[in-house]
């Protein structure tokens, strides 16, 4: 019993690791369908460029990258879907933008309402919480952090701002991003990823960080959430 018991286990948690593996293709592939409406050639649309670079950055096999550009192209349910940002409340008061893609507004309206009731949030307002955000492009890099003159280097190339943590992130202008980018890797610089984000200009602590972690594991979770960005220092 003890040897079924273990392989029902493993089998429970390999399900569970290939249906993450699922829905993170699932959104990196409608990343990619919405930047090649605007062109299926990467070195002419930078914003593909960007997809097609993330989606690698998460060993997303060449045949779904290509899958997805010729869906963008095809016309169809696919080239229905599109860019939503929602705000929103959170646990203990915190503001979020919910970046959502999909090709059926109430749907995911309905999804969010019902994820955020579910941990005493609520969805904001148009404006009640994008003011407490910037929109920045953010490079990561390999590193874990950066020596002064690599700093130096790396302000020379354009970033705007440095961040050190268990990853470095290089921040820049959005209009700057694909830019910046290739002058990094000119020198050589490993980057794991590159996309545009909105950073909190505060941060507030939470008394329980552990629940909050739930709450966003469980918007996360939803096939047409992209991005999530909130002010809680976690």
């Amino acid at each position: 019993m003890s040897g079924h018991s273990k392989w029902a286990t493993t089998k429970r948690a390999k399900a569970v690791v290939d249906a993450k593996r699922s829905n993170l293709f699932t959104k990196l592939s409608k990343n990619i369908i919405i930047a090649a409406k605007e062109g299926a050639d990467p070195t002419a649309n930078s914003k593909l460029r960007l997809a097609i670079d993330q989606a690698r950055s998460f060993s997303m096999p060449k045949d779904n990258i290509e899958r997805a550009i010729k869906r963008a192209l095809g016309g169809g349910a696919d080239a229905q879907i599109e860019t939503l940002l929602y705000e929103a409340y959170g646990p203990e008061g915190t503001a979020l933008l919910i970046e959502v893609l999909t090709d059926n507004k109430n749907r995911s309206a309905s999804n969010l309402k019902h994820i955020l009731t579910k941990h005493g949030g609520k969805l904001g307002s148009e404006g009640s919480v994008r003011w407490m955000f910037a929109a920045r492009g953010q490079i990561y890099l390999d590193k874990n952090n950066l020596s002064d003159e690599e700093q130096l280097l790396a302000i020379e190339a354009g970033a705007q701002d440095l961040i050190s943590a268990d990853q470095v992130k290089i921040i820049t202008e959005i209009a700057d991003l694909d830019k910046v980018k290739n002058n990094l890797q000119k020198l050589g610089w490993p980057i794991t990823a590159a996309e545009l984000v909105y950073l909190a200009k505060d941060k507030i602590s939470l008394q329980n960080p552990e629940k909050f972690l739930e709450f966003l594991e469980d918007l996360d979770n939803d096939d047409d959430v992209n991005n999530i960005f909130s002010n809680a220092d976690i």
